[in-house]
């Protein structure tokens, strides 16, 4: 559906986007994640005709952006992050100028924004001026402007800045919906938002792709964390003097140590589960664990992780999902082998 082929992107000397490649494939919803600056919103801008590419290509639907703009862009519906209204202008109005925009048949303009209107939950504010909206509703203006004439792919920058708890909870429903026939790219920094509703995950830091997988695939291959927490009445000295013999631990991490409590994280070597040995240290000496517990890798470690090294474990970026699904299937014909 969608193919980044070697997309670079320069300012002056600056390089925005470095050499990026990846596949996107149809029928699912796509987390885009970066921290600021990382080259997010100008990849979106770049696949979606906003912004001209330095060197490379965008291809969507098997059309060229950037040589077949009008084909491409047909294909597409894109929220930015600030949402491109008309404040003079009524909810109806713009809806019905965006539907002209899209070239939507004339016959079909009325029962398609009162579609949308009913699917983004704007009924009741339809003949307002959006200069008299909240903020929250002029995001879901913008949604609904996205969505109109429910083209191929939808991508939304940011699509739940400014609404309130019901509203968020509201529009990634919309997201899951929208994503069982349609392709979304969703860009947030809310990580649990991503977590909970894309089935797939593109990272991007310094402009380059540094990985691409389901979230869960992205926990699984950074492993089992080799944190142990330990909560203890032990103070600080004696809980490092307890453990300093134990050969699998790197090292000891005292966290804080507060209302005769103290907490520290536990550093295991590669492949060692210090666990028993902790317990065991504790019980000989007759100190007493309150708490002795794995952490456990989430999608903000993964984040984290990622876009504060320099290097990537190579098994870490799938360009294409189609790919990874295919090799999947060649193992359970081959019976798992």
């Amino acid at each position: 559906m969608i193919e980044v082929r070697n997309l670079v992107k320069k300012y002056g000397t600056h390089l925005a986007v470095d050499h990026l490649d990846f596949k996107l494939e149809a029928g699912r919803v796509y987390g885009f994640l970066g921290p600021n600056g990382a080259g997010k919103s100008t990849t979106m801008n770049i696949m979606t005709g906003y912004l001209g590419a330095t060197e490379g290509q965008v291809i969507i639907g098997g059309h060229d952006i950037l040589r077949e703009p009008e084909a491409a862009k047909r294909q597409i519906g894109y929220l930015p992050e600030q949402p491109p209204l008309y404040m003079e202008m009524t909810v109806r109005e713009y809806l019905e100028f965006a539907a002209e925009l899209k070239k939507v048949p004339r016959r079909e303009r009325e029962e398609a924004v009162d579609e949308v209107e009913r699917l983004v939950k704007l009924r009741g504010v339809e003949n307002r001026l959006i200069k008299n909206l909240s903020k929250g509703y002029r995001q879901r203006v913008g949604l609904a402007q996205a969505v109109l004439g429910y083209p191929d792919i939808i991508i939304l920058d940011e699509p739940t800045v400014g609404l309130d708890p019901q509203q968020i909870v509201e529009i990634r429903e919309l997201i899951r919906r929208l994503g069982r026939k349609h392709t979304v790219i969703l860009s947030s920094h809310i990580l649990a938002e991503v977590r909970e509703v894309c089935d797939y995950i593109l990272i991007i830091s310094k402009g380059r792709l540094v990985a691409a997988d389901t979230p869960e695939n992205l926990e699984k291959m950074l492993g089992e964390s080799d944190t142990v927490e330990i909560e203890t009445e032990t103070a600080p000295p004696a809980v490092e003097e307890l453990l300093k013999d134990i050969p699998e631990i790197e090292r000891v991490i005292i966290r804080e140590r507060t209302d005769g409590i103290t907490r520290a994280h536990i550093k295991e070597k590669k492949q060692e589960d210090v666990r028993a040995r902790v317990f065991s240290a504790f019980a000989a000496n007759g100190q007493t664990l309150l708490t002795l517990r794995r952490l456990s890798v989430s999608l903000e470690d993964v984040f984290m992780e990622l876009t504060q090294k320099e290097t990537v474990p190579e098994a870490l970026v799938r360009k294409d999902a189609a790919e990874e699904e295919s090799r999947e299937g060649d193992e359970e014909n081959d019976g798992g082998l």
